[in-house]
Parts: structure tokens; sequence; C-alpha cells
């Protein structure tokens, strides 16, 4: 019966080892999947409820909007304006942050601080869209989800693409970020409007610079766009259309003679994410009617 006790032994603590193993793994497994995330743009919000992983969000930015049911989260502050005490309130395990996120300072400090750090690339083009989708997979550690999303997004902005692809002639767009005290800020190249326009089937109207500037009236005239684009907005920023007719610039170009000016929810038009190719094919259709 001896002999028989030091197998017993050697069994209990083999068997022993390999539930620690298990153990040990599984913790890895969990690890590797925080459930304490804080999302920071709207489109990566958006892309982490479209995963079916928005249980593990516990804040965002303000510039996550949608769904309704992200607005429920604590808000922890704009993109571009972050603080890191507030973002650090809420004890994160993990941080992605669309490309872009500031100010710099805040956002050395979210880097420098014992939480993981993911800042997701951001290019407005359809390959830019499936990467992004695929990149906040990969922080979340759900590669399979995020290449179904991915594939079924493509699927979709491939078809809206062929809508207006074929256009024999293109309306010229110009996107207004802002009318605040009569100063027309609008979008140049290199900007998401300016993306979106393109893909709706339009040209932007403004050109010679990148970004987003203010214009003179001679440059909003010289422009004459046949389509204004603005967000829906209300404070300072925003004009309804009598507002605009009145302005001397604006109401000399074909776009406020004809009236012919569109508004649409700003994340949905310029966020970039799983609603991007709804959201070209509703533009493409103010803009065109329907193909």
């Amino acid at each position: 019966m001896k002999t028989l006790k030091i197998p017993f032994l050697i069994l209990a603590l083999a068997v022993s080892a390999g539930l620690s193993g298990h153990a040990a793994l599984a913790e890895t497994k969990s690890s590797d999947r925080p459930n304490r995330i804080v999302s920071i743009g709207g489109s990566l919000t958006e892309i982490v409820f479209a995963l079916g992983e928005d249980s593990r969000l516990i804040a965002r930015d303000t510039t996550s909007t949608f769904p309704a049911t992200a607005s429920l989260l604590p808000d922890v502050g704009y993109i571009r304006a972050l603080s890191p005490e507030g973002v650090l309130s809420v004890d994160p395990k993990l941080v992605i942050a669309l490309e872009g996120a500031g100010p710099p300072e805040a956002v050395s400090v979210l880097k420098a601080a014992d939480v993981p750090f993911i800042s997701i690339p951001e290019t407005f083009s359809r390959s830019g869209i499936i990467e992004k989708i695929l990149a906040v997979g990969d922080a979340l550690n759900s590669q399979t989800a995020a290449k179904n999303l991915a594939n079924k997004v493509d699927r979709e902005l491939a078809e809206v693409e062929a809508l207006t692809s074929n256009l024999k002639t293109r309306k010229k767009v110009m996107f207004i970020l802002s009318a605040r005290g009569g100063k027309i800020l609008a979008a140049g190249r290199n900007t998401s409007a300016e993306a979106i326009i393109r893909m709706a089937g339009g040209i932007n109207a403004v050109v010679g610079y990148n970004g987003y500037k203010p214009l003179t009236a001679e440059a909003i005239i010289t422009a004459a766009p046949d389509v204004i684009l603005m967000m829906q907005r209300g404070g300072n920023h925003a004009a309804d259309n009598s507002t605009l007719k009145k302005h001397a610039a604006l109401s000399a170009t074909p776009a406020v003679m004809n009236s012919n000016i569109i508004r649409m929810n700003a994340l949905y038009l310029l966020g970039f994410g799983p609603r991007t190719a709804s959201a070209i094919r509703e533009l493409s259709t103010k803009l065109y009617g329907s193909n």
C-alpha cells in the first residue's frame, strides 16, 4: 500500500498543477479582454456596440451619441479637450481613442499612466473604415466579430459606390462647419466632409487649402456651390435658411438662391463608421434623387 502513495501524490500534484495552469490561462484570457473600457471617439463607440461588446464599456466621450444607450454612460469630455483626470477617474483598464484626440499633453499623460492606451487610425475612405473596425476588434480581442462586421460594411460601401460611379454630372457642395457671427467656416481638402461629399458623388466646392478655414466673401462667391451641406446643430454656430439668405455672399450662390441646403446629423455624416454606407446613400439621394 505504501508503494501506491507516491504515484498518488505525484498524480495529485500533477492535477493541482494542471488546474493552476488552467486558472492562469483563464486569467490571461480575462486580462486580454478588459471589462472597464473607455471609448473616445463617436465612431469607435459605434463600432464597440456593433461588435456586441458594449457591456465592457464604462465611459465614453461627448461625441459618442449613437446608439442612444451610449449617452447613458459617463461622459469623460470632448475628444479634443480631454482631461486626464476625468478619464482616469472612472478607473479604466483600457482606453481606445480615435487618432487626433487631444490635447497632446493630455494624451501624453494618459499614455504614461498604468492603463493601456490604444490610438485607432482615422482615414476618410472605404479602406479606412474597414481598418478602423479591425483595429477596434484587435484592441478588444474580438477579431472574429470585427472581421464579420468589416465584411458586412465593406459590401454595403461597395454597393453605394456603384450607385454614384456613373453620374454624368456632379454637383459642387460646400460644407459649412460654422456660420457664427456671419463668418463662414468651410471644409477644404483632406477633411471628413470632403470625403463624404466625394463618396456621395459630389465635388467639394472649396479648393486651395486643407482643413477647415474661414472664407472671404469673394471666395464664397467664386466657389459658387450648387448645394450647401451643414450639420444639424443648435447654438450660435448654426444658421437657419433665412439667415443664410441674408448673408451677403452666400445669398449670391446657386445653393442659397435655389434653397438647396442639406442638414444631416454630424456623427452619422462624418463619423466614418458602421453607418457610413447609409449616410452616403442618404446624402446621394438628397443630391441627385433616387438612383
